[in-house]
This record gives structure tokens, sequence and C-alpha cells, in this order.
């Protein structure tokens, strides 16, 4: 793989921390700047909807702009973010501080897979996607457990400028080691708007929010469930967590791997595995070990779908995939969303922490039922119903007939 991919995966590997580390530092905010922890955790929340709103704006504004500079840009409001974050001296300056470096993160990641697709031949397009993502991944494992006690043992700003400190490495990487790429003057955002008119594209991206939804439904309330039901302890907690993360960078690693070679096999296999996984563990969590087993089978089986679904979205978005990259992680927002709320309905209704799998399992059979469906399409010659006619001329969608992209 090319030595340009590392400074992507680093730059993911900061905007995950970002995003997570904030979880663990909630009572140290909400002391320091004296607000209650429910005031405290909408700086979770205004940093979702930065990334579901902000990206897919921000990039449609810079859309001609070639995408090596698109990422430093992209970089240097990271940096930023963090920056006025740490400095900030009060609540309004540091959800400010959040917002920005939301608004960064679908952006950089739906770009970032762009540019990782093109530095590699087709046979390796969806490894390469998956080491974007391992940076997020490998976040939930080192990022956030270390910037969570950076921040409880030298104050929450401290952890805030290491975030500065790996955005400036990430961003001297880019600017060294990502090829120079020409100026993109014919772009256009109805060009690129014009993609999700086709049917497959629409079809990847609800399957990518089925499929994070799915995850998330059950993750959203792990700790309860674990605790109440299972009976681990609060301080088990912490290694439990860990177990998962190593799940999700194993499960990324071989959904990109497999993906390469048959993408709707591998998704739909995945698919499957994220829907028994999440059937099993309603029944696994009153049993310490099964249920730890169960957890970390279900990081696997969540990210797994990762980099096959980035790579169905460009492959389906040919010729102007910026864009939808971009949405597929606002998508991918919007179905965590989705999952959290209707695990949330589960539990309020008194059906119990293990609730909210079946939530989750009944999603991933959604998303495994339209993956079957895209895949269908591909056989049925798919190709002439995703043609786009643009300015009166076609917009080819990616080869299809195998069910392989």
């Amino acid at each position: 793989m090319p030595l340009a991919l590392l400074a992507l995966t680093l730059s993911s590997f900061g905007i995950g921390t970002t995003e997570f580390v904030v979880m663990g530092l909630l009572p140290n905010v909400a002391g320091d700047l004296s607000v209650s922890i429910t005031t405290a955790g909408f700086l979770i929340s205004g940093y979702a909807l930065g990334v579901v709103v902000g990206g897919p704006l921000l990039v449609a504004a810079g859309i001609r702009m070639p995408r090596k500079s698109m990422l430093l840009i992209l970089m240097l409001i990271f940096i930023f973010g963090n920056l006025l974050s740490a400095l900030a001296p009060g609540y309004a300056l540091l959800m400010l501080g959040r917002v920005t470096t939301a608004i960064c993160h679908g952006a950089f990641l739906g770009v970032a897979s762009v540019v990782a697709a093109d530095l590699v031949d087709d046979s390796r397009k969806a490894r390469a996607i998956a080491m974007v993502f391992t940076g997020g991944a490998a976040a939930n494992v080192v990022g956030a457990p270390l910037g969570t006690w950076v921040g409880q043992n030298f104050g929450w700003r401290v952890t805030f400028w290491m975030l500065v400190g790996i955005g400036l490495v990430g961003l001297a990487g880019i600017a060294r080691l990502i090829p120079r790429q020409p100026s993109r003057a014919d772009a256009r955002v109805g060009r690129e708007l014009a993609v999700f008119r086709r049917p497959q594209v629409g079809l990847a991206l609800a399957m990518t929010a089925l499929s994070l939804g799915a995850l998330f439904a059950s993750f959203t309330y792990v700790a309860p469930m674990l605790t109440e039901v299972t009976g681990y302890s609060e301080e088990a907690l912490t290694p439990l967590l860990a177990l998962f993360g190593i799940g999700l960078v194993v499960g990324n690693t071989l959904g990109g791997r497999y993906a390469d070679r048959a993408l709707i096999p591998t998704l739909a296999t995945a698919l499957a595995a994220l829907t028994a996984v999440l059937a099993v563990f309603t029944f696994t969590a009153g049993y310490q070990v099964p249920a730890a087993i169960t957890f970390a089978l279900l990081g696997v089986a969540g990210f797994a779908t990762v980099p096959g679904l980035m790579t169905r979205v460009i492959s389906k978005a040919e010729g102007a995939p910026t864009l939808a990259a971009v949405v597929t992680v606002s998508a991918s927002n919007v179905g965590i969303a989705l999952g959290a709320y209707l695990g949330g309905l589960s539990i309020d209704a008194d059906l119990g922490y293990t609730s909210p799998n079946w939530i989750g399992a009944i999603m991933a059979a959604a998303a495994l039922a339209l993956t079957v469906a895209s895949g269908a399409l591909d056989k049925r010659g798919g190709r002439r119903g995703d043609l786009v006619t643009e300015g009166g001329e076609p917009v080819p969608a990616s080869s299809q007939g195998d069910g392989s992209r």
C-alpha cells in the first residue's frame, strides 16, 4: 500500500479520537465550566449535527478544488477547532470548537476515501479505504482511552492540545505524501448531485444507515446492559470496550480484504453475521464470558461492512463520487442516531436493557435485504438503469453485472 495512506490513517485517527474522547471527559468539562452533565452532553449532539450537515455543505462549496488541497484545508479546520476547544474560556466557545471540528469530520473521511481509492488499482480499493477507517477504529482502542486518561490526570484542555499536535502531524503528512492533483475545473455541484438519482447510490446509502444504526442500537446502551444484566462492574467496562475496539479494527481489516474479492457477497455475509450476533447477544448477555465474546464479535461484524459500503458508493457514483462519499458519512451518522433512538424507545417501553439488540438485529436484517436487492439489480443489467443524463451527455455508473461492485 502507498505510504500516503498512512497520512490519511493518522488524520482519521485524530478525527475519530476527537469524536469519542469527550464522552469520557464529560464530568471534567461540566465541573470546570460549571454546567450540568446534560448540558455538557450536548457537545456530543452538536458534534453529530455538524458531521451530518456541515460536511456535505463544505465539500459542495469547494467541489472544484483539487482533493489534496481540500484535505489540507480540512485538516487546518480540524486543528483550528481543537485549538479553539483547548482555549475556550466558556461553554459557548467550546461548543463552537466542537462543531468546527465536526464539519471537518464527515468531509475528511469522504474525500480521503476517494483519494485512497485513487491511489491504488481496482483490486485494492476496498483495502485502501479500510486503511482510512482503521484510524477511526483505532481511535476507540487507543485514542479515546488515552485522551480520557490525559484529560483526567492533566486537565481536559491538555487532551485538545494533544489533538492539535496529531492534526499538525497529519497535515504535514498529507502535504508531503499525497501526490499533487490537478484542479477540478470540470467538477460541478449539479453533476455531483445527479449521481443521487442512480438507484444503486440510494440503495448503498440506505444500506449504510441501517448497518451502522444496527450496530449502535446495541452499542449505545451496552454499558447498562453489561452492568445491570451481565453483572460486570463499572471498572470492567474499560477493558471490555477495548476488546470491542479490537473487534472493530479486525472487522474493518477483514471487510476491506474480502470486499476487494467480492463486494456484494462480503457485505451480505457481514450483515448476516451482524444480524445473528445481535440476536445471540440478547441471550449471552446473562453470562459474563459469553457476553464478552459476543461483544467482541459485534465489533468485528459491525465494522466489516464499512469499507465495502464506502467502496460501493464510490463505485456507483463513478464520475462524480466526492459528494456521495461525504454524504455516506452523513448517512452513517443519521443511522447511528436512529439506532440509538429506537434502542432507547425499547428500553423506555420496559422491554429491558437487552431489547436494543433486537432492534439492531431487525435493522441489520433490513440492510441485508437491501444488499441482496442491490446485487440482484446488478445481475439484471442495472448499468442502463443507473445512467444519468446531464446536459445531454450520459454519465455512466460503475461497471455492473457481476455483483461485485
